[in-house]
């Protein structure tokens, strides 16, 4: 119960210090790898930004960790996420193994209920999406899809009408 609230001067400064110098390293390295770090997370971005929270804080909090060391992790986990989305984006096949694919869920006035137990969805999840995107009916709708990084794109049947490809040529292999 000592050091419930305080242990000494010299820990604390060392916190403090270290909280700074990785903020200021994650904040540079964040900005220095651009738009794709902090994008719409896809479930591979989501467990390397986790990583990356995690090693920060371990080296923050844990003087067995020095901030050089910890400072070389998170950077080699930036460099890493940055050479897989890179090959991932000239490579279609380890693309493939690395993201998941957008899936239909609803298509032309009918919930795709298999679709939707692979992806553990409810009917409940796409009609809240409906509604944030104000649309009261289920007639207004062409199609939704579950994208990659797990967010609900409704696509109405106005939208679907204006575009030069039909959406069953452009969606529809998107099931399989």
């Amino acid at each position: 119960m000592d050091m419930l609230f305080f242990d000494n001067l010299d820990k604390l400064g060392r916190i403090v210090l270290t909280a700074v110098m990785i903020y200021v390293l994650i904040v540079l390295i964040t900005k220095a790898s651009g738009k794709r770090s902090t994008s719409q997370l896809n479930n591979f971005d989501w467990i390397v930004t986790v990583m990356i929270g995690s090693l920060g804080a371990s080296t923050i909090l844990l003087e067995s960790i020095p901030f050089i060391e910890g400072s070389a992790s998170i950077i080699t986990l930036y460099l890493l996420q940055f050479l897989v989305t890179k090959y991932a984006s000239i490579s279609p096949q380890f693309s493939s193994v690395l993201l998941s694919e957008p899936r239909i869920v609803f298509y032309q006035g009918q919930y795709l209920l298999e679709a939707m137990r692979a992806e553990r969805l409810t009917r409940q999840e796409l009609e809240c999406a409906m509604r944030t995107e104000g649309i009261n009916s289920l007639s207004e709708i062409e199609a939704i899809v579950f994208e990659s990084d797990a967010k609900l794109t409704i696509i109405t049947k106005d939208s679907a009408n204006q575009s030069s490809d039909t959406i069953s040529e452009t969606l529809l292999p998107l099931t399989d």
